[in-house]
């Protein structure tokens, strides 16, 4: 297994989700989306698996302004400015190779090897 999080330290799930992964003794790779955001080719290789760049965004997180601005933004600039953004991702996002999730996946965790 090859295992990425990317989220924030302040993020709960996300430190639920390193939790997860140490009490099982699976080694992972934490990345601070405050430090270094997902490059276009994560971003793009985990939006296909869960239903696309609109599943990836957290639409009820506190910057309301910077939300609204990425909804009405045209399609073709929408993907900068949410890699731009990083903050308005939900988090955390676990990969492992091909296979990704959104948010606290246990269950779903549980099935790789």
């Amino acid at each position: 297994m090859n295992i990425q999080i990317f989220g924030t330290k302040k993020c709960n799930d996300t430190k639920k989700a390193e939790r997860f992964f140490k009490e099982r003794g699976i080694k992972y790779q934490f990345i601070d989306m405050k430090e270094k955001g997902m490059s276009k080719g994560e971003f793009n290789s985990v939006a296909q698996v869960n239903g696309g760049l609109e599943n990836m965004i957290n639409w009820e997180g506190k910057d309301k302004d910077l939300l609204a601005l990425i909804k009405y933004t045209v399609e073709e600039d929408k993907l900068a400015k949410v890699l731009e953004n990083p903050q308005v991702l939900k988090t955390p996002v676990v990969r492992n190779g091909k296979q990704s999730t959104l948010g606290y996946q246990p269950d779903i965790w549980k099935g790789w090897t």
